[in-house]
């Protein structure tokens, strides 16, 4: 059954491509690991009902076994569903079973398109920004799956500025056709992306298309400051990206006066970060990615919020442009290498 085009339901076309995407993309990176099937399955239902149309995945999602729930709930609608999975994360030990050799691209892909039981991805996106590695060959290697039909479009994820750069000189240059997205962590308490990443993609015909609006549930304003997370959150299982990005006093005191101010407009916390990361016009599509059927539709009533000049403000005092909510903060993932260390040379005898 296709999506139902609703009123609510808001399609904006994914970068410079010709591609429409639901402003709302289902994640499911909690399929198969905290979501069972049956619960999935509702969550694909609820999506289908309001109208998304695009679904998001990754092979280390589970270590493949998000893919495979996804072929799964899509099955007899696959046509119907624009849909989006990644590589480069580690699927098993060893040194050439991740990161982008041509070798690892064309088996992986191979192995996701029969994970998800189809012949065919929308997108293909290269999971995160590998210091080092040989941009060409990747390049290289995703033109040859665009021409042999396996894959439709391809994106980045995770990948800095200057790399959406290179990456667009290379494309421009082997006349492999540019990425049509970049999936980064940009929500009101990481703005970081705001200082390149975003205008870079603006300027090459990127979409933004980014993941956890809601900072890994800290937006929802369920995490009190100096209280333990309880039990079963991600937090209290002490997920360990959640616990080195967005887990940090600031971040949860931001979040309790955004709930106020939420709450008062008649909005779930969860509804204004959202609606926020929205307004953005160089965003294409948000990324929400529910453990639930109850937090998945929740996302819904932020699609026809707008965001006042005073609300724009109100959260530039709390978060400055391309500021985290902690002075000094940056992802562990993603040092900065603008300063290498000079080793001293030891005095000759």
């Amino acid at each position: 059954m296709p999506a139902i085009a609703t009123p609510d339901m808001p399609y904006r076309r994914l970068g410079a491509s010709n591609l429409k995407v639901s402003a709302l993309c289902l994640g499911t990176m909690m399929f198969a690991d905290q979501t069972d099937e049956a619960e999935a399955a509702r969550i694909v239902g609820s999506a289908r009902e309001h109208g998304v149309n695009f679904i998001d995945t990754a092979d280390v999602y589970s270590k493949g076994a998000s893919e495979q729930m996804v072929g799964r709930l899509l099955t007899g609608g696959r046509h119907d569903w624009v849909l989006a999975t990644k590589l480069g994360n580690p699927m098993r030990p060893g040194p050439n079973h991740s990161h982008y050799s041509r070798v690892w691209i064309l088996r992986e892909v191979e192995e996701s398109l029969r994970r998800l039981a189809t012949d065919y991805l929308d997108v293909l996106y290269l999971h995160r920004d590998y210091a080092g590695e040989n941009l060409e060959e990747a390049v290289r290697a995703v033109g040859d799956l665009v021409r042999a039909g396996k894959i439709r479009y391809w994106a980045v994820s995770n990948f800095r500025g200057w790399r959406i750069a290179e990456i667009a000189r290379l494309c421009d240059q082997l006349g492999v056709p540019r990425p049509v997205a970049c999936q980064p962590y940009y929500n009101l308490l990481n703005r970081m992306p705001e200082v390149e990443i975003l205008p870079a993609c603006e300027h090459y015909g990127l979409g933004v298309v980014p993941y956890s609006p809601i900072a890994r549930g800290v937006l929802t304003g369920k995490y009190l400051p100096g209280q333990a997370p309880a039990t079963g959150t991600r937090a209290g299982r002490a997920d360990r990206r959640m616990m080195e990005t967005e887990f940090r006093e600031e971040s949860l005191r931001i979040a309790q006066q955004l709930k106020v101010h939420a709450e008062a407009r008649g909005l779930t916390p969860g509804q204004f970060a959202t609606a926020w990361v929205l307004a953005n016009p160089i965003i294409s599509s948000v990324i929400a990615g529910p453990r639930t059927l109850a937090q998945f539709e929740d996302y819904f009533g932020a699609l026809n919020v707008t965001i006042s000049p005073e609300e724009e403000a109100m959260v530039d005092d709390l978060v400055p442009p391309g500021h985290a909510s902690t002075h000094g903060y940056n992802d562990p993932n993603y040092p900065f290498g603008g300063r290498p260390v000079r080793v001293a040379e030891a005095p000759s005898a």
